[in-house]
């Protein structure tokens, strides 16, 4: 299907900023789910951007504001089609040879950087007591990731409200609810904890033709969860929050160990402490598609 986004940031200030240093992950990615056609970013005040790839070969666009201003603007516009029905994972492993080649040092130096926990998704007694409770023997691997993001979905409730953007899976799991970002991060935990390779993705999710033709409603970015399943050579998309595996209405921006990796806007200014952060996102299906 062929989706239009628009990802606009805007920044405002309390007085005249300068020396505003930005980093932009805001490119989708072209694989073999998607192909990204047209892709346009643009600030105000207008600056040079140096493009670069960083170490998870993630699009990075940078820049930098030296003359004052008050108001940031960064705006993104792109247009990707993505397909229906490459989501699919085949392999003729048992799953006791799955496990032996996620035991393997090879298999587990090659996807180190997925495998070990980090600040947000840390191995604490009660995630490893919560990892538990996930039968995982007897069963693939891609059934066992079905298990965990479906029981992930039952036991927690999505609330905009009830963490922020720091929130650890440790502090979800005492509250019982987050958002996005939150869910992502607690079925990465627990995957890495059971030896799957897990890798937080950031990109936009379409929904407007599940809301009836009816496009006012608030839309925003989204998160979900990587898994490479031995014996595929794939990584393979599934959403927690949502409870499913990808579609084409899922459109990836990047990937990195956790959400630091992969902030889609974030930079440092010289000048007032107060500013506001305002974030508009519409995803659009190109009629005709």
């Amino acid at each position: 299907m062929k989706l239009e986004i628009s990802h606009i940031t805007r920044y405002t200030y309390l007085d005249p900023v300068q020396g505003s240093v930005n980093e932009i992950r805001l490119t989708p990615r072209s694989n073999y789910r998607q192909s990204c056609y047209h892709h346009q970013i643009v600030t105000e005040p207008p600056s040079n951007m140096f493009t670069y790839e960083d170490f998870f070969h993630n699009r990075v666009h940078s820049f930098t504001v030296d003359k004052p201003h008050r108001e940031l603007l960064i705006k993104m516009i792109s247009t990707v089609v993505t397909h229906a029905n490459d989501n699919t994972q085949q392999t003729t492993m048992s799953p006791e040879e799955e496990r032996q080649i996620m035991q393997q040092d090879t298999f587990q130096n090659k996807f180190i950087e997925y495998l070990l926990p980090t600040s947000y998704t840390e191995f604490t007694p009660e995630i490893k007591a919560y990892s538990n409770r996930i039968p995982d023997t007897g069963i693939s691997i891609s059934d066992l990731i079905e298990s965990i993001y479906t029981t992930i979905n039952l036991d927690f409730v999505y609330d905009p409200y009830a963490t922020s953007v720091q929130t650890t899976v440790g502090e979800m799991l005492k509250i019982k609810r987050g958002v996005c970002q939150d869910y992502t991060h607690f079925m990465i935990a627990i995957c890495r904890e059971k030896g799957i390779p897990a890798r937080y993705v950031s990109g936009y999710h379409f929904v407007g033709d599940l809301q009836g033709g009816n496009a006012d409603f608030t839309q925003a970015s989204h998160a979900w969860v990587e898994c490479y399943i031995p014996g595929t050579s794939c990584w393979f998309g599934y959403d927690p929050t949502n409870n499913c595996p990808l579609d084409w209405r899922y459109i990836k921006l990047g990937h990195g160990r956790d959400y630091n990796d992969i902030v889609p806007v974030k930079g440092v200014y010289r000048g007032s402490s107060f500013q506001n952060l305002e974030v508009t996102v519409d995803v659009r299906l190109v009629e005709g598609a």
